[in-house]
């Protein structure tokens, strides 16, 4: 059976890609690995810097994946550091934010570097655009989805199936799986 580590603690990342990779013939394994995550400006020198980090460890071909809400009007904010932010502001703390704010433009994207330890990681990368919503609406989901408006809806409340159709990791874990089909000798897919 064809395997993949996806070095994450994050359990809702883990059965977003579960699910993308099942059809594919892929199992993915959760690694609830921790390692030092560099603070960068952009999620993909996040990303390249985790796998690179993971795979001297685990010797293993290997995911990382980081991923950011992107607010217009706040220049991009908070971006790579969306973590960080949710974990001590949270969906309310944007929310106040953008109280006063017209321009409610956001995009969702995701970076996933793969690594199989032998050379460089292969960054693949996807968006979805959006809008950030006036209050919190939806329990589904993790992170900022309760926020971001797709549509008439927030990620928060449509179904993983639905969000898994549209999201932004879908669109960069899509992009991982043409270039593993392309490249079967790189690693033990």
């Amino acid at each position: 059976m064809n395997n993949l580590l996806f070095i994450t603690k994050n359990e809702g990342k883990v059965r977003e890609i579960r699910e993308l990779a099942a059809p594919h013939g892929i199992t993915i394994e959760q690694v609830g690995y921790e390692y030092p995550e560099l603070q960068a400006d952009t999620l993909e020198e996040v990303a390249r810097w985790g796998a690179i980090h993971a795979a001297a460890i685990f010797r293993r071909p290997l995911i990382v994946e980081d991923s950011g809400l992107f607010i217009s009007s706040l220049g991009g904010f908070p971006g790579p550091y969306s973590a960080y932010v949710h974990k001590k502001l949270g969906n309310k703390g944007i929310l106040k934010l953008m109280s006063r704010i017209k321009d409610r433009r956001a995009t969702f994207k995701s970076v996933i570097a793969f690594c199989d330890g032998s050379s460089e990681p292969v960054i693949f990368s996807g968006s979805v655009e959006g809008e950030i919503a006036n209050k919190i609406r939806g329990k589904n989901g993790f992170g900022f989805d309760p926020i971001f408006l797709y549509g008439d809806k927030t990620f928060g409340e449509i179904s993983r199936d639905e969000k898994n159709k549209i999201s932004h990791r879908r669109v960069a874990f899509e992009r991982l799986i043409r270039w593993l089909l392309e490249h079967r000798d790189v690693q033990t897919i």
